[in-house]
């Protein structure tokens, strides 16, 4: 196939060669990979102005994604955002890599697994249920049943499994801004041990829908203002004052190299290594 990586058959180690073959996104600039890739390229910014709850106008990074292509508007709002998100990009991923939804073309369910690395989680829905509950003077009946399960942990990984039907391994990986590296690695080990043999991995964020995250870092002086949103975040402008507060979703879809030679597939490139230290 055209622009495959170089793949030389010899083996540097016993372990499995593992390998890019799906991605699937959802950023404030685009939705698809490729269009992703050509705003990068052209620095074009998806950071626009929000009008946050108690917080005023400020720069943000929303998502604007077809949020009803993989599942129904009701589990959506049953779910929380960022497994709303991670749906979507975890389906996409799944499509980019060439494999049937119906059968993952030969992959078992049970046999995929799905790692989400997070920053945090949970945060935005206690805030949105004690809101609502202030309108009745907090009453607990009020209080959604539906708060337990949008707030545990691996909410996301959970509703991205549930989605797909998938019965592997699924988790959410906690290590602040490496998080999403953190569970690219998981997903790596996770082949190279051979206890899967696909595994969607990345990072999710809904932290633009939470009150606290604005304004912690608001307390902190972090957070960045500019007359022109789509300026606001310049981490390499000796003028910067702060960073953008934003949402979004990647994620991977890794399998073996033997396995995706084997089928056909379209490789982006191979997780040669990587590193892990304390963020």
């Amino acid at each position: 196939m055209d622009n495959q990586p170089t793949v030389s058959a010899r083996q540097p180690c016993s372990l499995p060669r593992i390998v890019i073959t799906g991605v699937g996104l959802a950023a404030p600039n685009a939705v698809a990979l490729p269009e992703f890739r050509e705003k990068l390229l052209k620095g074009e910014s998806g950071i626009s102005e929000i009008e946050h709850r108690y917080i005023g106008r400020v720069p943000a990074g929303i998502c604007s994604f077809p949020e009803t292509r993989y599942r129904k508007k009701k589990e959506n709002k049953r779910g929380t955002r960022a497994g709303c998100l991670g749906v979507y990009a975890a389906n996409e991923a799944v499509a980019d890599a060439g494999l049937e939804l119906a059968d993952f073309s030969g992959y078992e369910r049970r046999r995929t697994g799905v790692y989400v690395g997070l920053t945090e989680h949970g945060t935005a829905e206690t805030e949105i249920e004690v809101y609502n509950i202030s309108r009745y003077d907090y009453d607990l009946d009020y209080w959604t049943h539906h708060h337990n399960p949008r707030t545990v942990l691996n909410n996301p990984a959970g509703e991205i499994t549930m989605n797909l039907g998938i019965t592997g391994p699924h988790y959410s990986i906690g290590a602040a801004c490496a998080a999403g590296n953190a569970a690219l690695i998981q997903g790596v080990q996770m082949l190279r041990l051979g206890e899967v043999d696909m595994a969607l991995c990345g990072g999710i964020s809904e932290s633009v829908i939470s009150f606290g995250i604005f304004a912690s870092f608001k307390a902190q002086g972090a957070l960045a203002q500019h007359a022109d949103p789509k300026l606001a975040s310049r981490p390499f402008d000796q003028e910067r004052n702060g960073i953008v507060i934003s949402e979004g979703a990647c994620i991977y879809c890794l399998e073996t190299l033997e396995r995706a030679l084997a089928r056909g597939a379209r490789i982006y490139g191979e997780v040669a290594g990587y590193a892990m230290n304390s963020d």
